[in-house]
């Protein structure tokens, strides 16, 4: 079944559900916090009435006086609580990018989160995207670590950069996809070309790793180059006014079929982020007809609030419409263009 994840205010959400247990046991006095945030929300998954996963974010503005050490007055988003019952690797994944989503929309360059060294997982699912310890919080419940994330201090690394694009000396492509793949892989790159609320949830598939197959040659592709999502046709029109830019993401990986021993390799790698079913997979692999078969391993950094057209991309942003719409390579100017057309926040993408 399609899990959602959706805004509730904490009136509306039952605190005597066994998920809460864990956070009355760390926290004395979490009943009553509870209780006085009825009228705010938070982001809560729920499978068959049974809550899997929780999020409240706070937006701050002030220095931060209860951390050791403190943190300087400015404006951050706080995660105050984030708790996630083992679900896989993606459902993290979900609520870090929840958070950053959150973040970029509200202008916001910094977060930071309290988390009491036990939960280990936790703490490497932050690290993991950027979060650097900075101190600690003692409290009446315990001595718990302070993790930081920034949006303006670049490492060079893609992960723990992310979800902000280092534009500079990158190569920029344009990648088409089928309407029915792009369903599943970019579930919330919704097909109008309106503005929408990044902040809603649409599906479970919405990860920060996605995994492209394809069999046309993309070699020239390489760690850090951009990829704008472009959803081909479907069969309500022509590609004229049917075929859209809908994503953005980041390059992490090119591997070909060739570089794996054998299926079973090649499975293991693509199953986690893929929209292929393991049969799919192997048909993939060990279909005599494909001699040539690449995989992508992509971060999907952005979504973008308005989509482009293939008659914007021509008209407006000039791509020749007699070229090749499946792997295209994009100047620097094109993906200004189609960044800003595409009314991509700002902020996310640096050069």
């Amino acid at each position: 079944m399609e899990e959602l994840i959706k805004r509730k205010r904490f009136a509306e959400i039952d605190l005597s559900d066994p998920f809460f247990d864990s956070l009355k046991e760390d926290y004395g006095s979490f009943s009553e916090w509870f209780r006085r945030k009825a009228n705010e929300e938070a982001y809560v998954l729920d499978v068959d009435g049974k809550i899997h996963a929780f999020l409240y974010l706070k937006k701050e503005t002030g220095p931060v006086e209860d951390v050791i050490p403190p943190l300087p007055d400015g404006i951050r988003l706080k995660i105050g609580t984030m708790k996630i019952n083992p679900h896989g690797t993606r459902l993290g994944e979900r609520f870090i990018k929840k958070a950053f989503d959150y973040a970029i929309n509200q202008g916001i360059s910094e977060l930071y989160v309290t988390v009491f060294p036990k939960h280990v997982a936790l703490i490497d699912l932050f690290k993991r995207y950027g979060f650097i310890e900075h101190g600690k919080k003692v409290s009446p419940d315990g001595v718990e670590k302070v993790f930081v994330k920034s949006f303006k201090h670049l490492t060079g690394n893609i992960l723990l950069d992310y979800p902000i694009i280092n534009a500079k000396g990158a190569g920029k492509y344009l990648l088409a996809i089928w309407p029915k793949y792009h369903t599943r892989l970019f579930p919330d790159s919704i097909l109008t070309n309106e503005s929408y609320d990044m902040i809603e949830d649409v599906s479970h598939t919405n990860s920060i790793h996605k995994m492209y197959i394809c069999s046309m040659d993309v070699s020239p592709l390489k760690r850090g180059d951009i990829l704008v999502i472009y959803r081909t046709k479907d069969d309500k029109g022509p590609a004229w006014y049917r075929s859209v830019a809908t994503s953005i993401c980041v390059v992490e990986e090119l591997k070909s079929k060739y570089d794996f021993r054998d299926v079973n390799e090649f499975v293991d790698y693509c199953k986690t982020y893929s929209v292929f079913t393991e049969d799919e997979l192997r048909n993939w692999y060990n279909n005599p007809r494909r001699k040539r078969v690449f995989v992508i391993k992509m971060t999907y950094n952005v979504a973008l609030r308005k989509r482009l057209t293939m008659k914007r991309l021509v008209e407006e942003v000039g791509l020749d419409s007699k070229g090749y719409w499946g792997f295209r390579c994009l100047t620097d100017n094109q993906f200004d263009l189609i960044r800003l057309l595409g009314d991509v926040n700002e902020g996310i993408i640096v050069n």
